[in-house]
């Protein structure tokens, strides 16, 4: 549920909602959501100062509901 309401939040940001990809892992601490973008939207969604990611954040911080849960977004030019 939280990959869905992730990737939805982020294809309203995104001017290409059709490359974001959102994946789960689970680490010894939580889960890990993997936010991935075009390379040109990467900024949109980080935003000005990390605001934008700050709050995809505390949103899902929020519907986690008590679970630890962190969210990765992954510059895919360096992934690689």
């Amino acid at each position: 549920m939280l990959e869905e309401a992730l990737e939805h939040l982020v294809k309203g940001i995104v001017d290409h909602d059709g490359d974001v990809t959102v994946r789960t892992k689970n680490v010894r601490h939580g889960d890990v959501l993997e936010v991935r973008v075009h390379p040109e939207d990467l900024g949109r969604v980080i935003g000005r100062r990390g605001r934008t990611a700050s709050a995809l954040r505390t949103v899902m911080g929020a519907l986690a509901g008590g679970d630890k849960v962190r969210v990765d977004i992954v510059d895919t030019d360096r992934a690689r």
